[in-house]
């Protein structure tokens, strides 16, 4: 489990490309690195990727072909920054919501604004995920725990403070660009019910 409270970046230095795999080589800042071990769990732009290895402060991960699918990691190339964090421990402050690392669609950014000191990203995301979508509801982005602005149609944006635009990646983003997205799992159960039951409006 994550927290969405992203711990700083790291760096692609390699991928190796397969047949349905991808093979990751990131660089870390040595300061969060400290006891992990082989079989770790790491959220990578939200996505929850095992340590296969580790040499220096380089970890190691593969990228299966669903996953490659359903996220933007596929997208990656050499020197690309990406947003972590290391799995939550009992007892962590949990400062975000709680994640999974299970990333259920991208979202493309269409829009973006940047009045003095603050930045609001808008983002198109499938009609099939919309109607998880509320004001003031959480959402994740690339591994971000964030509060969801306005949601018109397809559409939703976030407002963003200078300290989550200098500990995260969205600081680079551009328009056209492709996120990870999970949506939150409360919010997701409470709509499925709802709909199961024949509640919802038409």
């Amino acid at each position: 489990m994550f927290t969405g409270i992203i711990q700083e970046l790291a760096r692609v230095e390699h991928i190796e490309r397969q047949t349905g795999l991808s093979r990751f080589r990131l660089r870390f800042p040595p300061e969060h690195l400290d006891a992990v071990q082989t079989g770790a769990s790491v959220s990578i732009d939200g996505v929850c990727l095992t340590v296969t290895n580790q040499e220096g402060d380089c970890l190691f991960f593969d990228a299966m072909q669903e996953t490659l699918r359903l996220t933007h990691l596929g997208d990656l190339n050499t020197g690309d920054v990406v947003n972590f964090e290391r799995a939550a421990r009992i007892g962590d402050e949990i400062g975000g919501h709680l994640l999974s690392g299970h990333v259920h669609t991208t979202a493309e950014v269409i829009a973006i604004d940047t009045p003095e000191n603050n930045r609001t990203i808008t983002f198109r995301v499938p009609d099939d995920w919309c109607r998880y979508l509320f004001p003031k509801g959480y959402i994740a982005i690339n591994g971000a725990s964030l509060t969801i602005g306005d949601v018109v149609d397809d559409t939703f944006n976030v407002h963003l403070i200078p300290e989550t635009l200098r500990v995260t990646t969205f600081a680079n983003l551009s328009v056209g660009d492709r996120v990870n997205v999970e949506i939150d799992s409360q919010t997701q159960t409470v709509v499925d019910t709802i709909e199961r039951m024949g509640l919802r409006p038409r």
